[in-house]
């Protein structure tokens, strides 16, 4: 060259010795066999190569880092999962506990209901049995005890008529329940809406509650009507046989006396104790009936009613010689032709003249006792002949040893005398009752 820039010296490191350090790209040389190669790698390829490398490097620790760590992360997200699916099936073991039970509920409840509308349909049932066993009973207590007890028989009959419109009532009551919502009580209570406090299973309980009660109350109204009856009987006979009895009249002498008795106690449950008042209303009744046809057969009837009696039973003047002699009836004021009826049923004995009786009338009614009918004008029956109390046997008149019309009439007990006054004070005691 003709010309040369003198340079300063260069030292082994490749850099000027006058200009200062400077950098020199990096050779780099391949030698295989015969053959070299060399590269220069410039500063900027190196950093892309570095960077690259530092990328793969951290792509592979990442990727390393992911395989070891996604083991735990599967672990993780299947225990997660596991422990949804625990709180899963525990939720509905719940809801179906929460379904048994209100299944059970609504079998126990639709188990009571049926119970308790059974006890109804059963206690109706009996009520029903009485009422059709009181029926003749309570038409015989009208004819036997009389009109106050027949009072109280109709107000026992009142009670059955009000069973059989509680009965209805019930029955209507009950089968509206179920007409707005036929689920049973225990599902009522588990609705999502608040039911209010008066709710349908409070209203069934008191339903049944107060249709019990009044089943109760006529049961025992029942029984104090039977009992009542019963003690109206015991009343009445007793009544009865006081008033024969002062009288000095035949009566029962076994009928009300105490005898000897003695027992354990055995309590008596409802339908026991029905039957039992009622077999003691049958016992009465029967008592009564014996004594009123015991005191029917009794002359007890007034022969002449509302007229005056003008000659008493016993020691008088005689109205014709004026002498003191004895009386053996008594007569009453008639005038002629007036029916004369008899005073208790018998059997005609004598019906034809009889001294100083006149045209007479003699019936016998059992048990000694006859009655005789003088004086009369007209004799209207037979020897023979059945009378029921109240017949016409004649009329009145003055036949025989009479001072004018009148009727005479005679008790006689086994063949002698008695005082008719007796019989006819029993009469009126006692009509009330027969």
């Amino acid at each position: 060259m003709a010309s040369q820039r003198k340079l300063g010296p260069v030292n082994p490191t490749g850099q000027s010795a006058v200009f200062g350090k400077r950098k020199e790209p990096h050779t780099v040389i391949i030698a295989r066999g015969n053959e070299i190669r060399h590269f220069t790698i410039r500063p900027w390829l190196a950093a892309f190569l570095g960077s690259a490398l530092a990328a793969v490097v951290i792509g592979y620790l990442l990727a390393t880092s992911y395989l070891v760590l996604r083991d735990d992360l599967i672990g993780a997200t299947t225990a997660r999962q596991a422990r949804m699916q625990q709180a899963y099936e525990d939720r509905i073991s719940a809801l179906r506990a929460q379904v048994d039970r209100i299944t059970s509920r609504q079998l126990l409840d639709q188990q009571l209901m049926e119970t308790k509308v059974s006890e109804l349909l059963e206690r109706q049932t009996q009520l029903s049995q009485r009422h059709g066993r009181l029926g003749p009973i309570l038409e015989r207590a009208e004819s036997e005890v009389g009109a106050a007890s027949a009072a109280d028989g109709a107000a026992a009959a009142k009670p059955d008529e009000r069973a059989e419109v509680i009965g209805a009532q019930s029955a209507y009551s009950i089968a509206s329940l179920g007409a707005g919502d036929t689920r049973p009580f225990s599902l009522w209570s588990t609705r999502s809406d608040p039911l209010p406090s008066d709710s349908a299973a409070d209203r069934a309980d008191r339903l049944f509650v107060s249709i019990n009660q009044s089943l109760k109350a006529i049961e025992s109204e029942q029984l104090t009507r039977v009992t009542t009856l019963a003690d109206n009987a015991y009343k009445n006979a007793d009544a009865i046989t006081q008033a024969l009895a002062a009288a000095g009249l035949p009566v029962d002498s076994d009928f009300g006396k105490d005898s000897d008795v003695g027992g354990p106690l055995i309590p008596l449950n409802a339908s026991t104790m029905f039957d039992s008042k009622v077999k003691e209303l049958d016992e009465a009744l029967d008592a009564l009936d014996h004594l009123k046809k015991e005191a029917r057969r009794l002359p007890l009837a007034n022969p002449a009613p509302g007229h005056s009696v003008t000659s008493p039973f016993g020691v008088r003047t005689d109205p014709i010689l004026g002498t003191a002699a004895l009386h053996s009836g008594m007569d009453f004021r008639a005038p002629m032709g007036m029916p004369a009826k008899v005073t208790a049923p018998g059997v005609v004995t004598k019906a034809g003249w009889n001294g100083g009786y006149g045209r007479m009338v003699e019936v016998d009614h059992g048990n000694g006792f006859a009655t005789r009918y003088g004086h009369l004008s007209e004799i209207d029956v037979t020897v023979g002949q059945k009378l029921a109390a109240g017949d016409i046997i004649g009329k009145t008149g003055s036949s025989g040893r009479s001072t004018g019309p009148h009727l005479h009439y005679e008790v006689r007990h086994n063949g002698d005398a008695v005082d008719p006054l007796r019989f006819l004070t029993v009469g009126k005691k006692v009509a009330q009752y027969l």
